[in-house]
């Protein structure tokens, strides 16, 4: 049960005074449907009104407020469409105000003449005088109260104005509730940190830009808090899911020998460590729940193979999830030899397999003559069923929700789960997201991969890159060509895959193919076998090839802007060439001029090919939420911590969090009550309705 003294915070934003049901859903679109939701989010900007100048010293365009004489009011001659203007002066020159639409009783009364007034807003130069339009505030020097000094400016969208985002706050701000101290005495004294609701205070009123830093010590207050609530959720997750005994997976090593002698290369040092702690996983009695991290090429699949075979060996079952039907076609192919040689029998489970074909597959599943099921999202259907699944393995992780790998895992006994990716995640995020995992990395490539050469290319230089592909093709290679954008916007400045394709073709004839997300799974498939059968020779495409396509030929990629994309993005494109003992290389077509950061961005791919030096370097130089994007499923989206600016509050996050669980594993001690609050309150529920589960 959510603590009733968070109540008032948890309520609907409709309970705020001047939110309707209309504002509420704009409100909702950037911060949240409840009043914590406002609460979590922190102003972006601020308006500082404090500037006072003298009409005759003040800056064109700049913010300022004004003391002043009200002169004259100067309406528009009746019958004609012309503003109201307001003659105002101090003792260095005057003013006009400039009010379109003007109520006149309502101006003649908040700006009487004769009468002093506070005016803020920009002053601009109009005919050789000085003007300001429609000014934010005109109050009575008397009650300064009516016009802060510094505004919060919020997150916004269409049709919602900065003064309702500010106002919701500010009534926010009212309900909140003292609540115990979660943090110890000592760590916010040594860190010199405020109390939450200090903290909380603070967040909501700067008082200047430097206030809005995410180091300030409200600020890195808060943001702990998130931090600490992640990690204790985490840990209490991980803890609940030891508790729950697995089985213990421990063969006689037959089917394992004869895979490994059929294996045509030998495995490299990484692989064998990070197989030896699948495989101590699996022996153990508890739950195996391992991330296994590969750069691209790294030979992730074959680890999971294996593991998939020590399954099989104690008479059970194994599936392996990919993320589409291509890449489950492939995993399939590139594992049937080794499967055959090892004597085990492997099948795949799509969306395109129907009537008596699919339901002959799977009366086989249950009786138990399929070893390994490969397939899409199909294959947790509630349909699909199991004689005994003692091990699911799950590829490219970030592209499945938690849900989807909890429906997998109920296809067996508490079977184990080996995810895989191939998304080279910082240490810090990992963390994050992971932290309720075991984590091993491979890091080395298989030998014989050749080094990808990596250029930067002026886009002006077009005509070069397409004569040295025409040279490449003509050789019998195959070339990967991304643009950014599907068709032709009239806001960007960018190729289109489309109008790139139509260039290509007159060049290439039907040699060239175009696929992007637009099109239906089996049309992308169809183009995309075309390329790996050899058919096509150029593969004109957006970034839905990023992930898993593997057509050993293709030995030069293109990608057109290469400004626009990420580091981690760009480096998961251009591994889909180099996956052969042939020379690849990489070319990035950019427009000038370049900025400092996608300057930099460029240079870090030119200079490595280490996935996870690319993806701390992405990190430092974009930060969390712009490397991520807000879809990609699995990584909590954090609203006060920010993980670049905040990594060394998240590993004391980390250490506290084991502490805690160590010390006080039901938080039962008054510290251990507050915390629980302290999951409520950052919407962590399910970890502590794990405590009462026991």
């Amino acid at each position: 049960m959510r603590p009733v003294i968070l109540s008032p915070l948890f309520a609907d934003i409709t309970a705020l005074a001047g939110i309707g049901p209309k504002l509420a859903a704009l409100v909702g679109r950037v911060a949240g449907s409840r009043i914590v939701d406002i609460l979590l989010t922190p102003p972006i900007n601020l308006i500082d009104r404090s500037a006072r100048p003298k009409i005759n010293e003040a800056p064109f365009g700049a913010l300022a407020t004004f003391l002043v004489t009200v002169d004259k009011h100067d309406p528009p001659p009746k019958g004609r469409r012309l503003p109201y203007k307001v003659i105002c002066s101090d003792d260095t020159g005057f003013m006009t105000l400039v009010f379109f639409h003007a109520r006149p009783d309502y101006l003649q009364k908040t700006l009487p003449e004769g009468e002093m007034r506070l005016i803020s807003g920009k002053i601009e130069e109009f005919k050789g005088g000085r003007q300001m339009t429609h000014p934010d505030y005109m109050v009575d020097p008397d009650k300064p109260d009516e016009m802060p000094l510094y505004e919060p400016i919020y997150p916004l969208t269409a049709g919602l104005t900065a003064s309702v985002m500010r106002k919701a706050a500010a009534n926010t701000m009212k309900r909140v509730p003292d609540l115990p101290e979660w943090q110890e005495a000592s760590w916010l004294a040594s860190n010199k940190w405020p109390d939450w609701k200090t903290a909380l205070t603070a967040l909501h009123n700067p008082q200047h830009e430097t206030d809005l830093a995410l180091g300030t010590p409200a600020r890195q207050r808060l943001a702990y808090d998130e931090l600490l609530a992640n990690q204790l959720a985490l840990l209490m997750i991980r803890k609940a899911r030891v508790k729950s005994r697995g089985r213990t997976i421990k063969g006689d090593g037959q089917l394992l020998a004869k895979a490994k002698a059929a294996l045509p290369f030998a495995l490299t040092g990484a692989q064998k460590e990070t197989l030896r702690e699948v495989f101590e996983d699996m022996r153990s009695p508890d739950r195996m729940v391992r991330l296994v991290q590969g750069d691209v090429g790294s030979g992730k699949t074959i680890v999971a193979f294996f593991a998939m075979v020590a399954a099989i060996e104690t008479g059970a079952q194994a599936a392996l999830m990919a993320p589409t039907e291509i890449l489950a076609r492939q995993h399939m192919e590139s594992l049937a030899d080794l499967a055959a040689a090892a004597g085990v029998t492997m099948e795949i489970l799509t969306g395109r397999d129907k009537g008596r074909a699919r339901e002959e597959k799977l009366a086989r599943l249950r009786d138990g003559e399929i070893d390994i099921l490969i397939g899409t999202h199909a294959i947790f259907q509630e349909t699909i069923a199991f004689k005994d699944l003692a091990l699911a393995v799950i590829d490219e992780q970030h592209r499945f929700g938690v849900h989807q790998r909890v429906m997998l895992t109920e296809k067996g006994p508490k079977p184990d789960l080996l995810v895989m990716t191939a998304t080279p995640i910082p240490r810090t995020l990992a963390l994050t997201a992971y932290g309720d995992m075991e984590v091993s990395q491979i890091t080395e490539k298989p030998p014989g991969r050749k080094p990808i050469d990596t250029r930067t290319i002026p886009l002006n230089r077009l005509e070069e890159v397409i004569a040295g592909v025409e040279r490449a093709v003509a050789k019998g290679e195959q070339v990967y060509w991304v643009c950014p954008l599907v068709e032709v916007s009239d806001v960007l400045d960018l190729t289109a895959a489309e109008e790139r394709f139509e260039a290509l073709k007159e060049v290439f004839g039907d040699k060239v193919g175009l696929v992007h997300g637009r099109m239906s799974g089996p049309e992308k498939d169809a183009i995309m076998d075309r390329f790996y059968e050899g058919a096509l020779s150029v593969l004109i495409a957006t970034t839905v090839i990023e992930v898993g396509v593997n057509a050993p030929n293709a030995t030069i990629m293109i990608i057109e802007h290469a400004e626009r994309f990420g580091l981690a993005q760009l480096h998961q494109l251009r591994g889909r060439v180099g996956r052969s003992d042939k020379p690849s290389s990489c070319l990035l077509l950019y427009k000038h001029p370049l900025g400092e950061t996608a300057t930099a961005r460029l240079n870090i791919l030119r200079q490595s090919e280490d996935g996870f030096l690319i993806a701390e370097e992405d990190l430092r130089l974009r930060g969390a939420g712009d490397l991520l994007g807000a879809a990609q499923s699995g990584f909590p989206q954090f609203r006060l911590a920010d993980i670049a600016a905040h990594s060394d509050l998240l590993a004391a996050a980390r250490d506290d969090a084991k502490m805690i669980i160590e010390k006080d594993p039901k938080l039962t001690t008054d510290r251990g009550e507050a915390l629980r609050t302290l999951l409520y309150l950052f919407s962590r529920d399910d970890a502590v309705k794990l405590l009462s589960a026991g």
